[in-house]
């Protein structure tokens, strides 16, 4: 199946928190990286009074359920130091799953595709850099949308 990533960072060395991420999904034996977008610079989202993220999306391909590809995500955020203690707070890295084989999917622990996709540049625009033909929930191309928040590209893949 082919899944969407949005990974990002705020605390500490977040290229670090980006590239070690990276390189815990793309060791587990069910977990391909197809794409890497570049790395984003973007003011927070919600909670702004926090310093600013490096945000990432991947593409991948996994055999796992999207409930198990959910605890991988969170496993490798807890083994990097996350910490759920404000929403939408600061973190060494976030993972979020946009979208996974263009499945609807709602329960308590995971709605897809994700909600707030479209309303968020810092998603936006490096899903736009490695699939720009990507159909969003809305029906529209990826190419079509702007979402909210600055965003300043640091480096391409």
């Amino acid at each position: 199946m082919r899944a969407y990533l949005s990974i990002g960072s705020n605390m500490g060395d977040r290229g670090y928190y980006l590239l070690q991420s990276c390189q815990e999904l793309a060791t587990h034996p069910e977990v391909k990286i197809i794409k890497k977008s570049g790395t984003y610079e973007t003011k927070p989202w919600g909670n702004v009074d926090q310093p600013d993220f490096w945000n990432q999306v991947l593409e991948i391909e996994t055999s796992l359920s999207p409930l198990d590809l959910l605890d991988l995500c969170q496993e490798i955020e807890k083994s990097l130091g996350r910490e759920r203690l404000i929403r939408w707070g600061p973190r060494t890295i976030d993972i979020d799953l946009l979208n996974y084989d263009n499945k609807v999917w709602e329960d308590h622990r995971l709605i897809l595709p994700h909600p707030r996709m479209e309303e968020r540049e810092f998603v936006l625009a490096p899903l736009r850099e490695i699939a720009p033909h990507y159909i969003l929930p809305s029906g529209r191309r990826v190419t079509e949308v702007s979402g909210d928040g600055e965003v300043w590209q640091l480096e391409s893949e």
